[in-house]
């Protein structure tokens, strides 16, 4: 298994939460965190790293799984869950959220494996890369960088949903974790070329309102770069939408 999945798992019977404990420790997720009431998991997911992924119970004493599901997607929209329950009764409802399973009681190893299985699954659709934040190893999906940028003694990794990662590591040695979608604008400065807004000779704006500098000496450069990456997207766009008229 992967690992370094940060999981919550939410059941307030206890009997099944070391159920679910026993499967997630034979499978070698021993750093889960378990959680018995509904405020107790939301406090805990608020701080960092977020959690990747959350087993939660359908039906609790201070009201349902479905709605701790939309609270950690309001704190993280990229948390996964599996859902436990006695019935299938709110099986269409969990799975319109995204879910990853539907789990029903009493819960196997094999049920949790497989949910794990599909969490790893999708996220390896989505490259990722992991950062030392606050003294922690933390996952973070490359699609989710608006831009990198150098903060006096630290990195800071600017994301979509308006969060500020504040890292512990040389960007030197982040810039090599990157794909071809990120571009350098000067010393200390990488961007997301998807969170683009526009970009003239001397500024880059960026989808969150932040102007960047354009290194001067290297301005047509970064321009070629950028209007290559521009054209391949809409090459991409047409080939997929020639092949959806067939």
């Amino acid at each position: 298994m992967a690992g370094e999945l940060r999981i919550a798992v939410l059941d307030d019977d206890q009997a099944e939460l070391d159920r679910v404990r026993g499967a997630l420790d034979a499978l070698g997720e021993t750093g889960a965190e378990y959680f018995s009431d509904k405020a107790a998991l939301i406090r805990a997911a608020r701080s960092e790293p977020p959690f990747d992924m959350a087993f939660l119970d359908v039906y609790l004493q201070d009201g349902t799984g479905i709605e701790a599901a939309e609270a950690l997607r309001e704190i993280n929209p990229d948390t996964d869950f599996a859902f436990i329950t006695t019935s299938q009764e709110h099986a269409v409802e969990a799975f319109s959220l995204g879910a990853l399973h539907y789990l029903v009681k009493p819960v196997s190893r094999d049920d949790v494996a497989e949910a794990i299985r599909r969490k790893e699954a999708r996220g390896a659709s989505r490259r990722s890369i992991t950062l030392n934040v606050n003294r922690e190893r933390h996952r973070v999906y490359l699609d989710s960088i608006v831009f990198i940028q150098s903060a006096r003694h630290l990195v800071e990794v600017k994301l979509k949903d308006g969060r500020c990662l504040r890292v512990w590591q040389p960007i030197s040695e982040i810039e090599a974790l990157l794909d071809k979608n990120f571009l350098k604008l000067n010393r200390g400065v990488v961007v997301n070329m998807n969170e683009i807004s526009s970009m003239d000779p001397e500024t880059c704006a960026m989808s969150d309102g932040t102007a960047l500098p354009v290194k001067q000496r290297d301005r047509a450069a970064i321009r070629k770069r950028y209007d290559d990456f521009l054209f391949n997207e809409l090459h991409l766009m047409a080939v997929s939408k020639r092949r959806e008229r067939k």
